[in-house]
């Protein structure tokens, strides 16, 4: 990720972000040179993507196939009322131009699958997978850990969430590998156990609260301020208003 140089409107628009010791020009620098690809473009993603925007991640890539519902609009903040029956990927793209011309945004209208997933996710240095299915979220971290690509996940319920961040490639402080997601759920769980949010109903903000927490999770990284969730996965009630933290470790495979 080789950084690059800021123009004069540039150092305006990051202005507070460039004052911040933890970050300076040089984090800046590698926000603009940093490629980040999100999965989903729905209540997780639309924070996700505005964040990073805003932020000045440089490449931003959009994968989804799925078009624009009045029934997502209570949750779904990048899109809008004229939006509906756009795909979410047009959409998110032109609100993510109006926060930030600088970033370029690259549109897969398509699912992510066993096909394509090598091939999108190596295009990026960091994942960020805001699905709303098992299949996908399963896929995403197996094919992040074999390419060795920073994976940061959440996942959301009725009115509580998870969040944690995922390269079990690189080692931790002790010398022993970081645990990758199937440490953390060795198994998907069986069809029709988990309802979906259109079976069982999600407050709005919820995904606010997590997708922002995501798009916390990708600055750290790309700028080396402050600790990533790696190894520690952190929860969310939203009705207790109450976080916690819990550690994990790799497994024996």
């Amino acid at each position: 990720m080789s950084k690059q140089p800021l123009n004069s409107e540039e150092i305006q628009r990051y202005a507070r972000h460039i004052i911040l010791p933890e970050i300076g020009g040089a984090g800046q620098q590698a926000l603009k040179a940093a490629r980040v690809l999100v999965i989903g473009a729905g209540g997780l993603g639309a924070p996700v993507l505005q964040y990073l925007a805003a932020a000045g991640v440089g490449t931003l890539g959009i994968v989804d196939d799925d078009a624009v519902s009045l029934s997502n609009l209570q949750r779904q903040v990048i899109h809008g009322t004229p939006d509906i029956g756009r795909t979410k990927a047009d959409s998110a793209t032109d609100a993510l131009h109006r926060i930030n011309p600088h970033v370029e945004v690259i549109r897969y209208v398509e699912r992510l699958e066993a096909a394509n997933a090598e091939a999108l996710l190596s295009r990026y240095d960091i994942v960020v997978d805001g699905s709303d299915n098992f299949t996908t979220r399963y896929l995403a971290a197996d094919t992040a850990e074999r390419l060795e690509i920073t994976l940061v996940t959440a996942a959301v319920g009725r009115f509580d969430g998870s969040l944690t961040v995922l390269q079990p490639w690189k080692t931790s402080a002790d010398g022993r590998l970081n645990p990758g997601y199937r440490d953390l759920f060795p198994e998907p769980p069986p069809p029709g156990v988990v309802p979906s949010c259109a079976e069982a109903g999600i407050v709005g903000a919820l995904t606010g609260v997590l997708g922002t927490l995501q798009a916390m999770e990708v600055i750290k990284i790309i700028t080396g301020a402050g600790e990533p969730l790696i190894g520690r996965l952190l929860m969310y009630d939203g009705l207790a208003a109450r976080f916690e933290t819990i550690k994990y470790s790799r497994k024996t495979r």
